[in-house]
């Protein structure tokens, strides 16, 4: 028996479970479970139900020009094997698995500093826009009062200058 995938959601579907529809052409649809077939049957698109892997591979959340994906792939030639060459297929095997959890752990950490990115810019717009519920009153009432102070110095400078400015029109008429 071999492990399928479903034909909507790419789930492994394993013997035993899941259900299957042929249409009238003869082309095979295999489902993990009902949620999927009423899906399909629905002619639901699966790169906009947000819980399939084509929507996840679609939107970029999932890692998908891999090489070591497509060692995955089922192969419908059978192949002879001795010894040796099962032996070096099992450790190609562990190699591949590394090699695929170490892409898999980048993508995902690639992912989380945009994510960091996304989520600081949005809280200094928030601060930003609140930021009368961070500053206290009392701070804006202390400014307010200095510019007042600079402005009534101004004004003192500007009348002390006036009076003088009027004597000298005064003496040249």
């Amino acid at each position: 028996m071999r492990i399928r995938k479903c034909s909507f959601c790419s789930s492994p579907v394993y013997p035993g479970h899941g259900s299957c529809f042929i249409r009238n052409d003869g082309s095979e649809f295999y489902f993990e479970r009902s949620k999927c077939r009423r899906a399909f049957m629905k002619k639901r698109n699966p790169r906009k139900v947000k819980w399939t892997k084509a929507y996840r591979r679609a939107k970029g959340k999932d890692l998908t020009n891999d090489f070591s994906l497509e060692l995955e792939r089922r192969r419908d030639c059978p192949l002879k094997y001795d010894r040796e060459t099962w032996q070096k297929t099992v450790a190609g095997m562990k190699r591949i698995a590394e090699i695929t959890t170490k892409r898999e752990a980048k993508h995902i950490m690639d992912r989380l500093k945009v994510g960091k990115k996304i989520e600081n810019l949005k809280d200094k717009q928030e601060v930003d826009r609140n930021i009368h519920l961070i500053k206290a009153p009392a701070a804006g009432l202390r400014q307010k009062k200095k510019e007042m102070e600079v402005l009534m110095e101004e004004d003192e400078e500007l009348d002390d200058e006036q009076p003088q400015q009027e004597m000298v029109a005064m003496e040249e008429n």
